[in-house]
């Protein structure tokens, strides 16, 4: 099953942070599936350093792809209609960066590895 991480999900997985639950480790974890990471991820991470609200990332942020490769993750990009997708979504959830997990979950019919509820009202399937 391919799974795609929230950016939280990411960062506690890659931190070994105890708030990510035992019930999304174990789907991390489990050698069939396939873990995807957005761009959009990657993205908010960077500018949550840049802002200085995330200095812990500021390593990752300088090796991103190759820790992705590291923890066997695979990065999923953003494409045009991604984008669009995302853009036209129902406002039920104002975040840019959720939004576009949502969009690339809902293209794909991946599940999200996720403890946000507001995912839900979107009719993705969230992991947690």
């Amino acid at each position: 099953m391919r799974v795609l991480l929230d950016t939280h999900a990411l960062l506690w997985w890659l931190t070994n942070d105890p708030s990510l639950s035992t019930k999304a480790r174990r789907f991390i974890q489990e050698p069939h599936n396939t873990v995807l990471v957005s761009a959009a991820s990657a993205w908010e991470i960077a500018i949550k350093v840049r802002l200085g609200k995330l200095r812990s990332a500021e390593e990752l942020v300088g090796d991103f792809s190759v820790r992705m490769d590291r923890e066997g993750f695979e990065e999923l990009p953003i494409s045009a209609d991604d984008a669009i997708r995302a853009g036209l979504l129902p406002a039920h959830h104002s975040d840019p960066f959720d939004r576009m997990l949502i969009a690339q979950a809902q293209t794909g019919s991946i599940p999200i590895v996720t403890n946000e509820r507001a995912f839900d009202v979107y009719g993705v399937r969230r992991l947690w």
